[in-house]
């Protein structure tokens, strides 16, 4: 009964393509503190820091899925110059907000946990925040463009994104 199930919704089609996707512009503080991996990930690949990030930051993302912890968001669309194997010695903990590359994909991880990811910034978007309508900002689906911030917008958007404000923002089709 199952496989006719999911045959059926098969053969319904995809309703997501009815709707454009949500499209969002999410912050990104790169390097330093915020993204410890930015300068020797460079330099794996050939570049500078400051020219990782800018192609990173000019990426179109897509969610491909939620996963791992709540709000890990797995993005499709990296660059494939920006392509790296992930660390071959995982961290046991690393911050909220990360974004990191991993193979292939980028990804943003919301709450404190484990990565074997290179860690090249950090947002103040929660993209799980429990108390906060919705708790779960992302959706698979979902076209993400990041932006360039600095430390002390990133203060200041954290501040507001412990508020429950998403920070991230929405914008037109």
């Amino acid at each position: 009964s199952l496989v006719a199930e999911l045959d059926a919704l098969v053969a319904c089609g995809d309703s997501r393509d009815a709707a454009p996707p949500r499209r969002w512009r999410i912050p990104v503080c790169y390097g330093g503190e915020f993204g410890i991996d930015l300068e020797d990930s460079a330099r794996s690949i050939g570049l500078s820091g400051d020219e990782l990030a800018r192609r990173h930051a000019r990426g179109n993302y897509r969610v491909a899925m939620i996963g791992f912890t709540p709000g890990w968001s797995y993005l499709s669309g990296l660059d494939p110059a920006l392509r790296m194997p992930r660390r071959e010695n995982p961290r046991l903990l690393t911050p909220p907000g990360t974004i990191s590359i991993g193979g292939a994909q980028t990804g943003i991880q919301c709450i404190a946990g484990p990565s074997g990811w290179h860690l090249l910034g950090r947002t103040p978007v929660r993209t799980y925040q429990v108390g906060r309508d919705p708790v779960f900002l992302l959706e698979p689906g979902d076209a993400i463009a990041f932006y360039a911030i600095d430390a002390d917008t990133f203060a200041e958007m954290d501040a507001a994104a412990e508020r429950g404000d998403p920070v991230a923002e929405r914008i037109a089709a």
